[in-house]
């Protein structure tokens, strides 16, 4: 019965990530493009005033360009289809990556269940972490690849590598260390997952407690159930990214090829010196606009399918 429950929580976690990946690619592309340091920043000059004769001073400066102007340019450029660069990574590792994850997110929370008050804050933060890091130390060659592709500007007609190619060139180039570039600032972001899964399953336990009330003691979900949960996801993921998103940044900018930023404290020192602390968010509409609706399709993907499966059982 063990091993059904965990080939169920894998088949779930798989069949969820595989649709919120397809759905939300072009997003994680404009997102990673804003991320990057090889990100075009328009010129613009500024008149400060306060010299001694009172006229101003002409300043060069830079703004970032915004959601709209990437995408454009992207369009322009490069055409639709780079919209979709790295998808071909990201659904073979995505499956898996979203299956280990569930997997090792239920194995762990039955574990901490009987070392901690069972189904409290610190076995939902503890079970989200540990799968966080299992997934993140298997999974970090694939996102690499993904980052390098999704990076690759080329002109329309030009070719362009494949997740092959692509990996067989960082095979090259830094050998095997290079596919674990950003590992670091993944280990980080484990604290978002931590957030939001404790987030979430607050929420979850208390839209529980409010359906048992309502329902009468009834077992059949309806539609409005599984709203609550996307909502509540979305809601979860939302938090949990604005709070711990300059991890992402760090961890575009250790994947670029061939670039000065070594390592995590390095490279956020570097980032905050050069481009002040608000270049730690560049990107984080994007990522709002995928992550909120992406997270909300996997966990109530997720949460239909073991519901479903589990009792036909």
């Amino acid at each position: 019965m063990a091993q059904k429950d965990t080939l169920l929580h894998l088949f779930a976690g798989g069949c969820s990530g595989t649709v919120g990946a397809i759905v939300t690619c072009p997003l994680e592309v404009l997102k990673t493009r804003l991320q990057s340091s090889g990100l075009a920043l328009r010129p613009v000059f500024q008149v400060q005033l306060g010299t001694l004769s009172g006229t101003g001073v002409i300043r060069p400066g830079t703004v970032t360009p915004g959601l709209f102007q990437v995408l454009r340019s992207i369009l322009e450029n490069e055409g639709p289809r780079s919209l979709f660069r790295g998808l071909g990574p990201n659904l073979v590792g995505v499956a898996p990556s979203r299956a280990i994850y569930f997997a090792a997110y239920s194995k762990s929370k039955e574990l901490f269940n009987g070392l901690f008050a069972p189904n409290s804050g610190v076995v939902h933060m503890s079970s989200a972490g540990v799968a966080a890091f299992v997934t993140n130390s298997l999974m970090n060659p694939v996102w690499m690849v993904k980052t390098r592709m999704q990076l690759e500007k080329k002109a329309k007609g030009e070719k362009k590598m494949n997740a092959f190619q692509c990996a067989r060139y960082v095979y090259r180039t830094e050998g095997v260390r290079g596919f674990y570039r950003g590992l670091t600032a993944s280990y980080a972001g484990i604290s978002e997952t931590m957030i939001c899964f404790l987030i979430y399953e607050t929420l979850k336990k208390e839209l529980v407690k409010h359906q048992h009330s309502a329902q009468m003691g009834e077992k059949e979900k309806g539609a409005s159930d599984f709203l609550s949960l996307m909502l509540a996801a979305a809601f979860s993921k939302g938090c949990a990214s604005c709070i711990a998103y300059p991890h992402e940044v760090i961890r575009t900018r250790l994947r670029e090829e061939g670039s000065k930023y070594k390592h995590f404290f390095q490279t956020g020192r570097l980032i905050a010196l050069e481009e002040g602390y608000t270049a730690f968010y560049r990107g984080l509409v994007p990522q709002l606009i995928r992550q909120i609706p992406n997270t909300a399709i996997v966990l109530s993907t997720y949460e239909l399918i073991v519901y479903l499966l589990g009792n036909s059982q």
